[in-house]
């Protein structure tokens, strides 16, 4: 049988999202697609009265559902694989993939792994500090003449890609293993990103920039929960033999 998104383990996170009744449209178009999942960060203060109107009443137990976060990091923690969106391009932001190219992914990772698929703001969506946290950047290709799309309508987008897709292509139907959690990554770059400036290889003006290029290297590889706690022992025994060194 064709690999189909398992939606259940799939949750829509919108990062600090300004208006109440756009959330409910994002409840009602992940609904739509079996996506009941859905991560706020920031405020909680928002109208649920309007949230419910726009998700229509068969996707209030969405609404009812949200689970409300203080910071990124919190919210992505316990997910295995993020996905985030821009329309906005550049080498910082990259490297870019289709919502059907993203949605074949996801289909095999879904099988055994957490997906977060990760918007931000409507006015100036998702910034380099937020989607440095993701393991690929999604796009969606619209015309020149008008290329804004509001939250609601890139969401469904996504939401329907992953909804219809069905991997065929060699390699791509297999289930894809446990990966680390984002939590486990995370705390594995800080690691290596102290210990990189501990001994001058990274420009300490700016070590994000350059932590950018490693952070695509082991995205792409897909990270076990023992090969993170490999390179972190790794990272533990160049920090002792540094300092032993000098004394």
């Amino acid at each position: 049988m064709p690999l189909k998104a398992k939606t259940k383990n799939i949750s829509i996170v919108l990062y600090k999202p300004k208006y109440a009744g756009n959330i409910g449209s994002v409840a009602r178009a992940a609904k739509n697609m079996g996506i009941t999942g859905i991560v706020v960060v920031g405020s909680k203060e928002f109208d649920r009265e309007e949230m419910e109107q726009r998700s229509t009443h068969l996707a209030v137990g969405v609404v009812a559902r949200i689970v409300y976060e203080a910071s990124i990091e919190e919210a992505l923690g316990g997910f295995n694989y993020i996905v985030g969106t821009t329309a906005r391009l550049g080498r910082a932001r990259g490297p870019f993939v289709t919502p059907r190219a993203a949605a074949q992914n996801v289909a095999s990772l879904s099988q055994n792994n957490k997906i977060a698929l990760l918007f931000g703001p409507e006015d100036t969506g998702l910034a380099n500090e937020q989607l440095r946290l993701c393991h690929s950047v999604v796009t969606i290709p619209t015309s020149r003449e008008f290329t804004s799309l509001n939250l609601s309508q890139a969401a469904m987008i996504l939401c329907y890609e992953i909804f219809v897709a069905s991997p065929s292509a060699a390699g791509a139907a297999e289930v894809a293993p446990k990966l680390a959690l984002s939590s486990e990554t995370e705390g594995m770059y800080r690691q290596i990103k102290d210990l990189l400036s501990e001994i001058g290889f990274l420009n300490p003006e700016n070590p994000e920039y350059w932590m950018l290029d490693l952070r695509r290297f082991f995205a792409r590889s897909g990270l076990l929960s023992r090969e993170v706690k490999i390179i972190r022992g790794i990272c533990r025994q160049i920090e002792w033999y540094a300092r032993h060194k000098r004394t």
